[in-house]
C-alpha cells in the first residue's frame, strides 16, 4: 500500500474510532489495535503505542467539551482516579509474576456479565438511590442538562467505597493485561455508583486521558510510538471525538447504553478468544 493511501485509510478509521470511543468512554483503542494488527500487519508494540495516543486524543477531544457542558463529574473523577492509578501500579507489578492467559478468559466473562447487568440496570433507573455518607461529605452529587429530554437531570451518587474498590480492580486489570480500563470504569460508575450513563461516559473520557498520559512516556522511551502511525491516528481520533462529544448530549440514554453494551460484548469476546488461543 502506498504511504499516502495508508495514512488516509488510517485517518478515516481513526475518525470512526474517536467517535465511538467518545460516545462510550473507552477511547479508540478497541478499534485501532485490531485494525492495525489484523488488517495492516503492524507489530503489536506499535499498535499499542498508537492506541495510547488515541486514548489521549479521545480524552483531549471530548473531555474539554464534556467539562464545558457540565457532563463530567470532576470531583468523582479525581477520587476514583486514585483507585485506578493504584491498581495500575499493582497490575504492572503482578504482570511479571502471573500468567495472563486464564485472566483474559476470566476478564472476558466478567465483562460479558457487566454488559448484561447494564441492560438490567436500565429497568431500575427510577428506584431510590441509597444514601452514602462519603458522597455527601465529598459533595459528589451533581446534575447535568440533557438535550434529548430538554431538562436538567439531578443525580445522587451512592456506594462510593465500592466504586473506589472497583476502580482499583479496573486499574489492576489494565496494568496486568495491557488494556484500557474504561471498559470497567463505566459499568462500575453506572451499576454500583448509580451515576447516569452520560455522566459515566463523560467522566470515563476524562479519567482515561489522565491514566494514558501517565504511561505514554514509558511507551515513547521504549520507541513504541511511531510518528508515521501515531500522527494520523491522533488527528483522526481528535476529529471523531469532537463529533462524538456533540452527539452524546443530544443522544437518547437508551441508545448510549445499548451502544456501550454492544462494544463491551465485542471486547469480552476478544478477551475470551485471546485467552483460549
Amino acid at each position: 500500500m502506498a504511504p499516502l493511501e495508508f495514512i488516509f485509510t488510517i485517518l478515516t478509521i481513526s475518525v470512526v474510532a474517536g467517535f465511538i470511543g467518545s460516545l462510550v468512554g473507552l477511547g479508540g483503542g478497541i478499534i485501532i489495535v485490531p485494525v492495525l494488527t489484523l488488517l495492516y500487519g503492524i507489530d503489536i508494540r506499535y499498535a499499542v503505542g498508537a492506541s495510547i495516543v488515541s486514548v489521549i486524543a479521545t480524552s483531549s477531544g471530548a473531555a474539554a467539551a464534556y467539562v464545558r457542558e457540565h457532563l463530567t463529574n470532576l470531583r468523582a473523577a479525581m477520587l476514583l482516579e486514585l483507585g485506578t492509578t493504584t491498581g495500575a501500579i499493582s497490575g504492572a507489578f503482578l504482570a511479571g509474576i502471573l500468567h495472563s492467559r486464564r485472566l483474559f478468559v476470566i476478564f472476558g466473562i466478567v465483562m460479558g456479565c457487566s454488559a448484561l447487568a447494564m441492560l438490567y440496570r436500565a429497568k431500575d433507573r427510577d428506584q431510590q438511590v441509597p444514601p452514602d455518607p462519603w458522597a455527601n461529605r465529598l459533595q459528589l452529587h451533581g446534575s447535568y442538562f440533557d438535550e434529548a429530554l430538554n431538562r436538567k437531570i439531578p443525580y445522587r451518587i451512592t456506594h462510593t467505597k465500592l466504586g473506589l474498590l472497583l476502580m482499583y480492580f479496573a486499574g489492576m486489570i489494565s496494568g496486568l493485561l495491557g488494556i484500557g480500563s474504561g471498559a470497567l470504569k463505566v459499568p462500575a460508575m453506572d451499576i454500583a455508583m448509580r451515576i447516569p450513563i452520560k455522566v459515566s461516559t463523560a467522566t470515563s473520557n476524562f479519567m482515561i486521558g489522565v491514566t494514558a498520559a501517565a504511561s505514554a512516556g514509558v511507551y515513547f522511551s521504549r520507541g513504541d510510538i511511531d510518528p508515521v502511525i501515531a500522527a494520523p491516528v491522533a488527528i483522526g481520533v481528535v476529529l471523531g471525538a469532537a463529533i462524538g462529544s456533540k452527539v452524546l448530549s443530544k443522544a437518547d440514554n437508551r441508545l448510549i447504553r445499548l451502544l456501550f453494551v454492544i462494544v463491551l460484548l465485542i471486547i469480552a469476546t476478544q478477551m475470551i478468544w485471546k485467552g483460549l488461543q
